[in-house]
């Protein structure tokens, strides 16, 4: 579905312009656990933008209810999980720690939704 490419699309810049960010705007301000946090929501963003990048590809091919909320939990873990990491990390604020597990169950829902949708209709 085109609509996963083009959210794929933002999600791979904004990714690269984050990575970017952290790695000239945010060294020597953050500290060495707070940089390696913000390094992790860069990398679960980029690794969960090739995932919706795929599930759209796929979807183009096959029209699947379980592929399709392949994409959006793919997309609501990146909101969750690497949106919390990236404002805890910057901010200290540690309540927004607490969000993180559930982006990633929701990447977790993602994966096997995609996997069933593979299995069932490829």
């Amino acid at each position: 579905m085109k609509l996963f490419l083009v959210i794929g699309a933002i999600n791979g810049f904004l990714a690269v312009a984050l990575g970017a960010f952290g790695a000239h705007g945010l060294e020597g301000r953050l500290s060495e656990k707070a940089l390696a946090t913000y390094e992790k929501a860069v990398n679960y963003q980029m690794f969960h933008t090739m995932a919706l990048l795929v599930t759209g590809l796929l979807l183009a091919k096959v029209q699947s209810a379980g592929m399709m909320w392949a994409g959006w939990m793919f997309l609501i873990g990146i909101i969750l999980f690497s949106g919390s990491l990236y404002i805890y990390s910057t901010s200290g604020v540690k309540t927004f720690a607490m969000i993180t597990p559930f982006g990633g169950v929701a990447f977790l829902i993602g994966w096997v939704l995609l996997g069933y949708a593979v299995v069932k209709y490829l």
